[in-house]
């Protein structure tokens, strides 16, 4: 079977991670090769410019135009490095965010010029598309909710709440955010599939299946 290649989309706190995985699980039960990955990252350069964008307590200065860029550098070297070897061998590559979060986040979120945005894209990734778009949209309330619960779980169990850069952005930010996912699902067309994240995780695990499976089942 030709490899193939699904991401996985949405604001925080979307169950986006969660959903990845049960669907590595199934897909692994089942005998697929799979190769999980997660963006910024997936890679020992990628994984220092994930510290360096989202934990660093030196990265408060840091620009949109810097953050750009960071991104696709360690989105450069996750396609080279693993992803496209993996869809050579075969493989299905699941990807916790890709470029659909660079045009949102940093597009409409930080209100870069989306031409511009989708330049560093396309330079960075070439011909290397996901074959497949899982969005998963809640609320912005909900967004905030689980955020709150995701801290707040990590104090009770004694642990000190990793900080993240991309998460200390306000309200408006992640409004924008939100919008501009609601553009990406209108947009992209058959590629990207939108569920509603704020449904039961089992239901929507099913639905992420039944999307999978005719995906699969076109590429035999």
């Amino acid at each position: 079977m030709a490899g193939r290649f699904i991401t996985f989309e949405g604001t925080v706190g979307c169950g986006k991670s969660t959903q990845l995985r049960l669907l590595a699980e199934r897909l692994a039960q089942l005998g697929h090769p799979v190769c999980p990955l997660r963006e910024p990252g997936g890679t020992p350069i990628g994984e220092e410019i994930r510290h360096t964008l989202q934990h660093s307590q030196r990265n408060q200065a840091m620009t949109p135009e810097t953050e750009l860029l960071l991104l696709n550098a360690s989105r450069a070297q996750l396609v080279r490095e693993v992803i496209r070897p993996a869809l050579a061998a075969g493989q299905i590559v699941l990807c916790d965010r890709f470029y659909d979060s660079t045009t949102v986040y940093q597009g409409y979120g930080r209100g870069l010029d989306l031409a511009a945005v989708q330049a560093v894209i396309d330079f960075a990734v070439g011909d290397t598309r996901p074959d497949l778009t899982f969005l998963f949209t809640i609320p912005l309330e909900l967004s905030e909710a689980r955020r709150q619960s995701r801290r707040a779980g990590a104090s009770a169990a004694g642990a000190s709440p990793l900080r993240d850069r991309m998460e200390e952005a306000d309200r408006a930010f992640f409004a924008r955010v939100e919008r501009g996912y609601r553009e990406l699902g209108r947009a992209a067309g058959d590629r990207v599939c939108a569920i509603d994240g704020a449904g039961p995780v089992d239901a929507i695990a099913a639905e992420v299946w039944r999307r999978t499976e005719r995906l699969l089942g076109a590429s035999r």
